[in-house]
Order: structure tokens, then C-alpha cells, then sequence
């Protein structure tokens, strides 16, 4: 099993070729270990504890600032304390990583959600990027799910099939195809 947490740098290209690949640099975390096992008997499924960035002291033991599960049929052949490093990855590897999208803050329905809008002709005023109507006239109320202005960005995406595209090991850095959810410096949990 595969897993680290790390940090987004920002994205280049490589060729391979003769071929343009755009990637994404993200820079793992030097410190992740294995921090627990989780047995089903006591939760009812089975899932291994990561943990990195040991800085907390508490009665002589380190404590990680990040902590994250990852639900498992068969545990691993891994032991708790054994660290996690670069050199569980290899070129052509495909992963799971999950990030947090850009925030973009409260926008409208055509931002948000695509809408075309009015047409800006032909006695239309004031409502070229409204949302029109939001219902029926029997039920009386909006309805659950209607597409309205809101907060936009900011959630939790997972990208599958990544393909490690390069490796740095001098840097602990790893080259992803294609673009990674998030800004720059954002927390990014890669899966294999």
C-alpha cells in the first residue's frame, strides 16, 4: 500500500517523444508513518492510521498534526512506526490523490453552475445573468437541489488514475500528469 501526504508546487511540462505532458510538482512529506491499525472487531471495517508533521509533545511522545484513515479489506504488510517514503513510488504508477479545490468565493448561477443566461436585447433589464424561476406553483417552496447562487470551489475533489510521470528523489518531489485540484501550497493525500 501506497500513501503520503504532500504539497502542491505548481505545474510544468515535460516532453516524452517529441510530446508535450503538462504536471503537476508536488513535494511529499519527509515524516509519514504508519501510526495504527484498526481492527474490524472493534469498528466494524478495517483501516490504517497515517500520520506526519511530529511536532506535538505530550508525556515524551510526538503526536502528528495530520492524521488521516484509510479504509482497507486486508491489511497491509506494514508495521506502525515504519515510515513511508519516495521510494515506495516508480514511474508509471497510478494513484488516487485528493485535494481541496481553489475557493472562488459567492457566485452566481452562471458561474457556478454553467447557466447561458438571457439574451441582453429584446426588453430584457437588469436580469442577463439571473437564475429565472426556482419552482412550481403547487409544492410552495423551493425544492432540495435547486441549482442557486452560492459559495463556489473550496470541496474536497478526488482525481483516480494519476500517473507518476517522473521522480526526484534528491528533492522527495514527484511529477503527476495533468492538473491537481487545489492552489499552490495546498494539502494533497496521494493513494496507491
Amino acid at each position: 500500500m501506497k500513501f503520503s501526504f504532500a504539497q502542491k508546487i505548481g505545474m510544468t511540462q515535460v516532453f516524452e517523444e517529441g510530446k508535450v505532458i503538462p504536471v503537476t510538482k508536488v513535494q511529499l512529506y519527509p515524516d509519514v508513518k504508519v501510526q495504527a491499525f484498526i481492527a474490524e472487531d472493534k469498528t466494524g471495517y478495517n483501516a490504517v492510521q497515517f500520520g506526519a508533521k511530529y511536532s506535538k509533545k505530550v508525556k515524551d511522545t510526538e503526536l502528528p498534526r495530520l492524521l488521516k484513515e484509510i479504509r482497507v479489506n486486508k491489511f497491509p504488510e506494514l508495521e506502525v512506526g515504519t515510515l513511508l517514503d519516495i521510494a515506495q513510488y516508480e514511474v508509471g504508477n497510478t494513484l488516487e490523490v485528493k485535494g481541496v479545490s481553489k475557493g472562488k468565493g459567492f457566485a452566481g448561477v452562471v458561474k457556478r453552475h454553467g447557466f447561458a443566461g438571457a439574451n441582453a436585447t429584446h426588453g430584457t433589464k437588469h436580469t442577463e445573468r439571473s437564475g429565472g424561476s426556482i419552482g412550481s406553483g403547487y409544492p410552495e417552496h423551493v425544492l432540495k437541489g435547486r441549482k442557486m447562487p452560492g459559495r463556489d470551489g473550496f470541496k474536497t475533489q478526488t482525481l483516480k488514475n494519476v500517473k507518476v510521470v517522473g521522480i526526484d528523489i534528491e528533492n522527495n518531489q514527484l511529477l503527476l500528469k495533468g492538473a491537481i485540484p487545489g492552489p499552490n501550497k495546498g494539502l494533497l493525500q496521494i493513494v496507491g
